[in-house]
């Protein structure tokens, strides 16, 4: 199952929970970010 969870803070890219997993990071401050972009930060 595919859902559509936000957009990344950085690059805006579309992020999706698959099957239970989040294809991103969240922050310490609640900010929604790809793999990419959370690993600059």
């Amino acid at each position: 199952m595919t859902e559509f969870v936000g957009y990344c803070a950085s690059c805006e890219m579309e992020i999706y929970c698959r099957d239970g997993f989040l294809d991103g990071v969240i922050a310490e401050d609640k900010t929604l970010y790809c793999f990419e972009c959370g690993e600059n930060k």
